[in-house]
């Protein structure tokens, strides 16, 4: 198959993030250059799309449904919502990625599913944002995460937000529905405070949280998205969402915004994801976690 043209940028030379003199050309080439490691996290996943056209400092938007003129090879998958349909953007070149960065598209924000089983998800994921300030709850609760999903024998993935957290992901074997995805995610996250109820909560109401930090599964949704890895933020400074090691988390320096858009060549230096642990059943997982503890 012949690689897609990259289209040209309308208004290249636009500032999208002020106070770092950032363009949408910068923007454009950031995303051409990272598609190599983005495009295999995004092929065949309906996309939500955060767009600033007048830069991060005025208003931005999020948008499902593709507007009527973005160009005919840009592949859509229209999918149910209650009462009607919605026609999601899918991003499976970098062309594509170019041009809806091109729209001032900042993040591309991706299913939990692909396409062809938009109700049945191939990731998990487990949305872990600091109570306050301080990064090293966040990396307290990842490492505590990873120790359990060990123990119910799942391999799981880490990596920043680019905003204030990290995201651990398992992936599935897409048997299951959101619904069950959710509610094991909801069991393994009960289980960790268990274990350590002073330090975490699976508490949605803010106020009942007190200083412990939300291990939060909500994302696992249909038509929930999470930000796509390596995509950029908007915030000050172009964060990225960058993938992890397990052994980064070591790192005290460690913040949910380390890297930016002006760390391509270290973003393209370090692959932590090049090993990828083939996706799983939680059938297994889910007898581990509900047998009596000894």
């Amino acid at each position: 198959m012949t690689a897609r043209k990259i289209p040209a940028i309308s208004r290249p030379d636009k500032v999208l993030f002020p106070d770092d003199g950032i363009t949408k050309a910068d923007l454009a080439g950031y995303y051409r250059t990272m598609a190599r490691r983005m495009l295999p996290q995004l092929r065949d996943r309906p996309l939500m799309l955060e767009r600033f056209p007048d830069g991060i400092g005025g208003h931005g938007f999020m948008q499902k449904d593709v507007p009527d003129h973005f160009p005919d090879w840009v592949r859509r998958v229209e999918l149910p919502k209650e009462g009607g349909t919605v026609s999601y953007p899918v991003a499976d070149d970098t062309a594509t990625l170019v041009y809806l960065a091109g729209q001032a598209t900042i993040t591309p924000h991706r299913f939990l599913s692909r396409a062809d089983r938009p109700h049945h998800p191939d990731r998990l994921v487990f949305d872990l944002d600091p109570p306050g300030d301080d990064f090293a709850p966040v990396r307290e609760a990842a490492h505590a995460l990873h120790g359990l999903l060990d123990e119910l024998e799942l391999p799981s993935l880490v990596m920043t937000t680019g905003s204030r957290g990290l995201h651990v992901v398992v992936a599935l074997d897409r048997r299951e529905s959101f619904d069950a995805v959710r509610a094991f995610a909801r069991a393994a996250a009960d289980a960790l405070v268990a274990r350590r109820p002073d330090r975490f909560t699976t508490e949605a109401r803010k106020k009942e949280r007190g200083d412990r930090l939300y291990l939060d599964v909500q994302r696992n949704a249909y038509a929930q998205t999470a930000v796509t890895p390596y995509a950029v933020r908007a915030r000050p400074g172009a964060p990225v969402a960058a993938p992890l090691s397990w052994e980064d988390l070591d790192d005290p320096a460690l913040g949910a915004r380390r890297w930016t858009l002006r760390d391509t060549d270290a973003l393209l230096a370090r692959n932590p994801w090049h090993d990828p642990p083939r996706p799983r059943s939680l059938r297994r997982a889910r007898t581990l976690l509900d047998a009596p503890t000894p």
